[in-house]
Formats: structure tokens, sequence, C-alpha cells
């Protein structure tokens, strides 16, 4: 009958749903873990863990006077009496507030192995000590003062702080994680002088907005330095409690006594473990990833920190490696952050200026309380002191009475009615001494009366006025800051987190170059020197004796590279991620840059700096004379994989692409000497998947070999296999219709034809390139304009028998290089050689009578088609 009442003291006898019962114990366990366990306290900052360990280390005297003492002393001390937990988990807690790369201001001074940033594991605790850093003894002052609430601990025979007084805002100092049940809590570090700085500003302007407090506290600050890059999130993060950090190692680049360029990597983002980060590059380098890097070595010490060294190989650009290390390893890191904080005794997300206030009202009451406590003291005190100068002032009396009390109760009772005397003063004149009896004592009694009336007089003004106590904050605060404040770690650079990284990559002018097998370089263009006409140029690539270069232009380093290839497909690359190569290097194969199909080559390259816009077209050419017009913006969509550009016939390929106005005039040149000029409007814009229109009608074993976007102003030169050129004004090609049998553009020898033809203006330069790898720059005013039908003059020299030409590109002027050779003193006023080379000059002109032929000669010129 007993138990049955037992029973019932304890059950509710009402049923309840499980459901209920459920949801209210679950909110109750997630209240205590998060309130007790896994979130910080907004005033102090801490979890009550990290606050047991140090009220228990303050409490044994292990300040940063004393001596160090084993962790183990105080994991148990901690364990024992304050935080019913493992070991492990107070020990841990311990480890962290000693590291320096996860703490800002580390809170205990510890001595062994705490672990290290590669995530090697601490020592175990009977091996390690520690004791307090100075920062951790300015988060206890005052504790003894009653500024702080204290409860008992889980077994009620010890007393523990609710909260620590906390004379500077550790909670953004040094920041904290934490995951909770349902909700975690993620708080970048900051630096001491900047929250200070902050949390004064706003002392003195209670209106102050958050971008005002950001001139204050631009942003966090790491441990492990680095830089934030984008203000946006910051700035978020402050105005509403959640954002996000975007943070980037510091790395240099230097190059060696051999030329090399080296990576140096001596500060990675906070939380990142730099062993991992290690592997994962050397992994990323392993699959091919990144190909730019040929040796990785982590030089990291206690003497010099971080350094890891990235060998870049030669060819390869060490600005674009480090883009590729920022976008795929831990280099560079966005951290998510929320101010979620334990406020009044529950979670609460809050903003910065929240979260400063609630700091400054929480240090307001611990001024408050420590001015009472001290005006206590000080009343206590005085109370004492008048009472023993009322007995000196009567000290004849007070023996009397003294010598005639039966007892210490009676002499107590006596003294109290005689003087008006409190049990304490009483007391105190009993206990009194007679050294106490001197005139110095005397006088001292007198002067600490009067002094400790001062300081009553001053603790009642302190609490009656808000403003004088909030100057004591405004104070300390500043004294924190003087005494242990230094410079931010972190670098904040303003602008978007997106910012590409080429915007580190210099801007200049570059030749590039492709093989007939698809080796491409890039090299600068100052690299090939102007010659006279008739030079013999220098070795451009070497190559293979089966391979040689196919095309060659300049760009700059920034430009779109666009592709065009013959089966009609555009493939694109940035100029800067196209490696760079010695003069006479062969380069790399573009297969391992873009993704080439069996049999697929270049036919064409043209440059942009952007894509998406109007009024820009890509005007194409196939062999078997179709021309098609597209809209560049139609190529915007850029991805990996090559995108279509042309629909081809079966027997037909791409043999250029042009970028275009929309309003040009097109000449078609062909193998057989015949040039077909006509307006580019006559070409509708078309889709980029569609065939075209004819351009050109040929005759039998004929085939288009160029497409020359040309202007009235302008003069065509014209260049055959054998090194034969002629130049003459666009205006002796007379305009037809697209698809018209064309003119005669230059009389071919019988084993000749033609391998180029260019479009030409004042102070033109080409590069030629023979099929053996000859490379010569020569100007093209030096070639004197002629008859459209001449045959031309010799304008290059083949070096080896059986060479001929295979490429020819038009390039920008540049200065003569005024370096003179060691052989080549007898050359040509204007020719510059290399490593010896003598210039051949040939001013051969043939067929002189061709040259004043009449311009309107128009053989095959009346004969015109439509599609």
């Amino acid at each position: 009958m007993s138990d049955n009442k037992n029973q019932a003291n304890y059950t509710d006898p009402r049923p309840r749903r499980i459901e209920d019962l459920l949801h209210e114990a679950y909110l109750k366990y997630s209240l205590s873990v998060n309130v007790g366990r896994a979130i910080p306290d907004v005033r102090d900052g801490l979890k009550p863990g990290m606050r047991r360990v140090l009220y228990s280390m303050r409490q044994n005297g292990q300040t940063k006077s004393s001596s160090y003492t084993k962790c183990a002393r105080v994991v148990g001390d901690v364990i024992g009496k304050y935080h019913p937990h493992g070991d492990s988990s107070v020990y841990d807690t311990m480890v962290r507030m000693a590291q320096d790369f996860s703490m800002r201001y580390c809170l205990i001074d510890g001595q062994g192995n705490f672990g290290s940033i590669d995530g090697d594991p601490p020592a175990a605790y009977r091996y390690t000590e520690c004791r307090m850093e100075r920062l951790a003894e300015e988060l206890l002052q005052d504790l003894d003062k009653k500024t702080v609430d204290m409860r008992p601990n889980f077994d009620e025979k010890e007393m523990e702080p609710t909260v620590l007084p906390a004379r500077y805002p550790n909670l953004l100092v040094n920041g904290t994680t934490g995951i909770g049940v349902g909700m975690a809590t993620s708080i970048p570090p900051h630096n001491l002088t900047e929250i200070i700085n902050a949390t004064v500003a706003l002392l003195d302007k209670p209106t102050i907005i958050v971008n005002e407090l950001m001139e204050h506290l631009p942003g966090p600050d790491f441990p492990t330095g680095g830089t934030i890059v984008g203000l946006a999130g910051i700035r978020r993060l402050y105005e509403t409690g959640r954002g996000s950090v975007y943070c980037r190692g510091t790395a240099t680049i230097e190059v060696d006594d051999n030329e090399h360029e080296k990576i140096i990597i001596t500060e990675i983002p906070y939380a990142v473990n730099k062993e991992n980060m290690v592997k994962k590059i050397a992994e990323l380098v392993n699959n091919k990833v990144i190909t730019g890097i040929n040796s990785l070595n982590d030089e990291s010490s206690d003497r010099v920190g971080i350094r890891v060294v990235v060998g870049i190989k030669r060819g390869s650009m060490a600005t674009v490696v480090l883009n590729q290390l920022y976008k795929h390893t831990q280099l560079a890191t966005s951290m998510g952050c929320q101010f979620l904080v334990v406020h009044q005794n529950q979670p609460k997300t809050m903003t910065l200026k929240q979260l400063l206030q609630a700091y400054l009202d929480h240090r307001l009451e611990v001024i408050t309380r420590r001015i009472q406590f001290e005006l206590e003291k000080a009343e206590k005190r005085a109370h004492i002191v008048e009472g023993l100068l009322k007995a000196v002032d009567n000290i004849d009396e007070v023996i009397k009475i003294i010598r005639g009390s039966r007892s210490k109760e009676d002499a107590h009772n006596a003294l109290a009615v005689r003087f008006e005397l409190s049990k304490r003063q009483t007391s105190a004149i009993l206990e009194m001494r007679l050294s106490q009896l001197t005139g110095l004592a005397i006088d001292d009694l007198s002067a600490e009366f009067a002094e400790l009336m001062k300081k009553i007089t001053h603790y009642k003004e302190l609490l009656a006025s808000r403003e004088l106590r909030l100057g004591i904050v405004r104070t300390e605060l500043i004294e924190v800051r003087d005494k242990h404040g230094d410079e931010r770690r972190s670098e904040l650079r303003a602008g978007s987190r997106d910012i590409d990284m080429e915007d580190l990559i210099p801007r200049e002018s570059v030749t590039i170059t492709v093989s007939n097998q698809g080796y491409i370089k890039r090299v600068p263009t100052d690299t090939y020197r102007t010659q006279n006409r008739g030079g013999k140029g220098v070795i451009g690539m070497s190559t293979k004796d089966e391979d040689f270069v196919k095309h060659l232009m300049t760009a700059c380093s920034h430009d779109y590279v666009l592709f065009f290839t013959n089966k009609g497909r555009m493939h694109w690359i940035k100029g800067y991620n196209i490696p760079e190569g010695a003069r006479t290097g062969k380069g790399k194969n573009i297969i391992n840059l873009l993704e080439f199909e069996q049999g697929e080559a270049v036919r064409a390259m043209i440059t942009v700096d952007q894509l998406d816009v109007d009024d820009r077209y890509i005007m194409m050419a196939t062999r078997n004379g179709v021309v098609k017009k597209t809209e560049l913006k139609a190529f915007r969509h850029l991805r990996k994989k090559p995108i279509k550009a042309i629909v081809l016939d079966e027997d037909d390929d791409l043999i250029e692409a042009k970028l275009t106005e929309g309003t040009n005039e097109v000449l078609l040149s062909t193998a057989g000497g015949i040039a077909c000029r006509f307006l580019e409007t006559d070409v509708r814009p078309m889709g980029r998947v569609s065939r075209g229109v004819r351009g050109i009608r040929l005759g039998e074993n004929n085939q288009v070999v160029s497409m020359i976007v040309v202007t009235p102003d302008m003069d065509i030169l014209v260049i055959t296999q054998q090194g034969m050129g002629k130049r003459s004004a666009v205006e002796n090609y007379r305009l037809t219709k697209r698809g018209a049998k064309g003119v005669i553009s230059i009389k071919l020898k019988e084993d000749d034809k033609v391998i180029e033809a260019l479009r030409v203006v004042e102070e033109d330069e080409i590069i030629m390139t023979t099929m053996q790898g000859q490379m010569v720059r020569i100007e093209t005013d030096p070639i004197r304009p002629i008859g459209r039908t001449s045959q031309g003059v010799k304008i290059l020299s083949m070096k080896k028998k059986g060479d001929y030409i295979i490429s020819v590109s038009r390039v920008m002027k540049v200065e003569n290089d005024e370096e003179e050779s060691e052989e080549g003193a007898d050359a040509t006023e204007g020719a510059v050689t290399v490593e010896g080379e003598t210039p051949e000059v040939s001013a051969e002109t043939t067929d002189e009578s061709s040259a004043e032929a009449s311009p309107d000669d128009t053989q095959n010129t009346d004969e015109e088609s439509e599609d």
C-alpha cells in the first residue's frame, strides 16, 4: 500500500500523449546541452568547460607568475570539483587554449607538446605542464569582490562562478566554435586593439551604426594570418549575425638563380591542417588536375615558421598555378560564421553591436558590484576606525571600564553603553594592542579615517552616476588595449571574394605558335628581332623532322584565344594559360590543354577581350569555298568541352575564321592565284549549327587557302610557298558578288602556289615560318607595291634545299634591337642577327614587265554566279 502511495507521488495520474512527453523532454535536453556545454556566454565568451578550467587554475594559484604545474593535476582538480565529464574533454579544452594557431590570444601558457598545425596530437596530460597567461588573469580579475554570481557545483560542496568579470570582450577577441543540439555557433577571432577600439566607440556614441564600427573593426584577424578577401560578407555578419569570411593563404612568387619560379606559402587560412593541404596539392599534381608543378617541399619549422615551397615547371606561369591552388585546395577557404551566444540564459543570434552592448552591460554591472563591494568594505573599516578613535580619545576611561569588568562580555556591554559603540567597534577596541596608543599610531588612525571617508564619498558618487561608471569601463578597456594590444596579422582586401586571380598576371604582348602536330607555346613578342626582307631569320621553334610550325599569331596574355579546327569546332583558352616556352622550345601538346578528337587540327586562332558584345561577328571559310557569318555572342556560353561553329560537308573542312564588324569586305584567295572580293553584308548572319553559303566559285583542282577581312585603305600581300611575295592595293581587286569566280591575284611559276594572302598597312610586320622550322620577321614597308598580276619579289631565301613556307602571320610593330651581331657587321643597316647568323638581303624582282602591267587585267573576272 505504501509503495502505491510513493508511486503516486512521482507519476501524474492524467494520461498524456507520448509525442508531447518526448517533445518536452527533448527541449529540456537541448537547452541543457546548448546552454551548459556547447554555446559560449555573451559576457565572457567562454563555454562552461573553459570557464571551469581557468577558475580552477586561479584557485590553485597557477598564474603567470607561478611555476608550471602538471596538466594532469589541473585536469583532476577540474573533474573532481567542477566539471563532471571525461578527462579527455577537459584536457582538449586546455590544449586548445594553449595553441597559438587556434587562439588569437592564448589563455594558457603550455610547456611541452600541445599539438601542431599539421594535426599532430598533443602529448598525454601527464607529460605536459601549464599555467595561466596574463590575458586569462584579466578575465578573472576582481572575481573575489563579489562582481559575479556564484553557484554550487554539481555536488554542492564547492562554489563556482556563473560568468567571469572579463576586462575585455573575449568572445570576439578569441572567437569560438560549438555544435549544440539543432544549432551551432562559429565566431571568428579578432584583433584585441580593434575590438576594444570598437567597444570604446560604442561607449562614446551609443547610436553608432555598423559602417562606423567597421572603421575601428574592419574584420576578423586570424592567428595564422592570411588575406581576407571581400568586405560584403563581413558587413553582413556584423549587421545580421550571419555571414561568411573568405580567407586565402599568403603566398609569394620567387625566382631562383636558374630563373625557375617558385611559390612560397608562408601563411595558411585559419583552422586548416597544413599537412592535409600539402597532401591535397600532391594528389592534384598526381591526378594531373594541376600540371604546372614539378616539386613540392614542406620546409616548415619552429625557426622559420610555415614555409611550403612549390616548384613551377619551366613554361608554366606561377600566377596561374597559384590561382589553381586557391581554387582546388584549402589554401583558400570560406568560413561560415554565426554570432550564436547564450544571452540571459537563452541561445540567441546577435549582431555585432548587440554583442558589444551586451558585454558593456555586463562590464557595467561588474564595475557597479565592485564599487558596491569596495564601499561596503570601506564603510566597515571606517566604522571600526571611528570606534578606535573614540577609544583613544578616552583611553583612561576605556581602560578603567575594561579593568572593572568581570568578563569580556561585560566589557563589551559596558563600552557599548558608555560610548554608543557597536559590537564590531567594541571587539576592535578590546583587540587593540598597546602599541596603537602611541602618538604616531593615533595620527595614522586619524589619517586612515579621513582617507576612508573620501573613498566612501567617491564610491557613492560613482554609484549615483552611470556616466562615471561607464568612464571606468572605458578607462580599463584602454588599459588592457595598451598593455596587451598588438598589430593585425590578417590582411584585409576590399572587393568580392570572386576577384579573378588573372588580375595578378601581367598584361603583355605574346606570340603564340602551334605546330602541325599540335605543339603549342607562347613567348614574349620581342623575342623575335626585326630584320630586312631577304633575311634568313632565326630559329623560332625546335621541331621533329616530320613536324613544322603551322600557326602563329600575336595576342595579349589576358585575351580569350579561340581555336577553330578543321572539323568546324571551336575550343578556347585564356592566353596566360598557354604554357610559356623558350624561343627554340617545341612547347606543349595542345591535347593536354584542349579536348581534341582524333584527326582534329587547328585552322584558325582569334583573340578577343570579351565575348558578350553586339555587332561583332565570326566570318568562316571552308576549303571548298563555303562562307558563314555568326554573331560573336553566339559563342559566349563557354564550357570545358568544345562547341560547334559550322556544319561541314563530308569532303570539306574549315580553313579560316576571322573577327568582323558586320560591314566589312571579304577577300577569298585560292591556291591557284585567284581572289574574290565581296561585301560581308552579302552573307546573312546564321546560327552556330548551320552550313553557310557559297563564297567563291572554284575551278578544277583549286581550293581556298585564305580569307581576309579588308578595308579600302589597305594593301594585300600575297606570298607563295617558294618565298615570292607581291604587295598591291586592295582597290586593284574588283568588288564582285559573293560566289563569283574572282580575279588574278599573282602570276605563279609552274611548280608554285599561293600559301597565304595578308592585309598589310603602314609599319606592319610579318613573321614567316618554313616547314623545317626557320622563322623570320620582316617589315612590310620595304616591299614596294606593284601590279596585281605581277610575279612579285623574293622576300625569303630558304636556308635548306627543299624547304618552303607553310605559315605567315601579321604582327605588331616593335622597336629594332640595337644590339649588334658579332659576325653581322657587314649586314644591311637595320638587320639584326642572333648567335652569329648573317641575313641574306635579296632584292630580286622577276618579270619586271609584269610589274608594270595594267591593273585592269581581269582574267576570269566577268563570270559571276549565285548560290
